[in-house]
């Protein structure tokens, strides 16, 4: 069964996401883990020392701008699950509104993005990248500030890892994470909002983002 945007989408209504187990595999594998990682929507903690480094570096963070180039970067490491038919399932969902990137942009070289799908009023988390210290980091923090005010409630990430914990993720259930799931499927979002700019500035999006004292890792 090839992936299609219709099967993307069903899959993820379900609960499940697909990956392989490397860029030359042509096995796809459909994933439902016992404990699935989120990011609580008031729970994301922006670090004074990232914030710092924000404010210092002034990026410009776009969306849509470059989804494949995006896509592209998450797959550029020694290990990754996307192939070739993942590249193309999730490029089609793109061309057809279901998913979207975020781009992290210093001197007109992309350092840093994030990209995944839109059901509702909830955002699954695919995959994001470092070009160069914090890119993946800034890419969170633009994302969340984003999905806070498009009314999302919820914000899959799959796996916890100690990077994403240290910024606040969390670990639900599996029967915890269906119950989340089936509320934010409920609910009306937007990744766009009215009145958003459409690259919103450091300060913008820092007075709002909730910086805590905790210092984190670089990314």
């Amino acid at each position: 069964m090839s992936l299609t945007p219709a099967l993307l989408l069903r899959a993820y209504a379900a609960g499940v996401f697909p990956m392989a187990e490397g860029r030359d595999d042509p096995v796809i594998h459909w994933i439902d883990p016992q404990r699935r990682a989120i990011f609580p929507m008031e729970g994301f903690h922006t670090s004074r020392s990232l914030a710092r480094h924000i404010r210092r570096i002034q990026p410009r963070v776009t969306v849509d701008r470059d989804f494949a180039g995006v896509v592209r970067a998450c797959a550029n490491r020694p290990e990754t699950w996307i192939n070739d038919e993942i590249f193309a399932a999730y490029t089609a969902l793109f061309d057809q509104g279901h998913a979207h990137s975020l781009e992290v942009w210093q001197d007109g070289a992309l350092i840093g993005g994030i990209y995944g799908v839109v059901l509702g009023a909830a955002f699954f988390g695919e995959s994001m990248f470092s070009a160069q210290v914090n890119g993946s980091k800034m890419a969170l923090v633009y994302l969340m500030h984003r999905l806070r005010a498009g009314g999302f409630t919820l914000f899959d990430v799959q796996f916890l890892t100690d990077h994403l914990a240290s910024l606040g993720a969390v670990e639900l259930s599996r029967a915890a994470y269906r119950k989340r799931l089936a509320e934010a499927l409920a609910t009306k979002a937007q990744f766009a909002p009215q009145g958003y700019p459409p690259e919103p500035d450091v300060e913008f999006v820092l007075s709002c983002s909730g910086t805590s004292q905790r210092n984190t890792q670089t990314s």
